[in-house]
């Protein structure tokens, strides 16, 4: 049974890697889960410092994974409007079945937002959705650093009873 756990954990870890560049799957949250299915085995002793801390990280993440592309909207100079289509834009892309959807839905939803609502200047809204995507990105490298450093505590934990697990 141990080992059964050991691998799902690790397909957890490995799915999550690639589900901090897809935004369909839920990255870190899958990460964090092959750190828990980890603690199930028998041969490993629960350590809640562990769980409690990385658990708190996968929360502040998940929210902060909404708040980025925002932030980007607006330290490009976009307005209320701009940062409302990002948002918009951003929960459109990603139930869009179209490719890069998570990138192009809230580029086009500040756009849209800062176009229609706020100014009429096309470059401050260009500029405004360009913020938009570069805060996407930044939320995406930050989960990919983030899936990696849960993986190293996976493999560290491993490692730390591997005599105990693989006995």
């Amino acid at each position: 049974m141990d080992i059964l756990l050991l691998i799902l954990g690790l397909a957890c870890m490995l799915i999550g890697i690639l589900g901090s560049f897809l935004p369909v799957l839920p990255g870190i949250s899958l990460c964090w889960l092959g750190i828990v299915l980890l603690y199930f085995t028998n041969a490993i002793p629960v350590n809640y410092w562990v769980l409690g801390t990385t658990f708190l990280v996968v929360i502040l993440f998940s929210i902060a994974n909404y708040i980025l592309p925002a932030k980007g909207t607006q330290r490009f100079g976009g307005s209320k409007a701009g940062i409302w289509g990002t948002n918009i834009g951003l929960v459109i892309g990603l139930l869009a079945p179209i490719p890069l959807g998570f990138i192009i839905g809230p580029f086009t939803g500040a756009l849209i937002g800062e176009l229609v609502f706020d100014t009429k200047n096309i470059k401050q809204a260009l500029r405004a959705a360009t913020g938009s995507v570069l805060g996407i990105l930044a939320s995406s490298f930050i989960q990919f650093m983030l899936c990696v450093i849960y993986f190293g505590i996976f493999i560290s934990i491993i490692w730390e009873y591997k005599a105990l697990l693989f006995n």
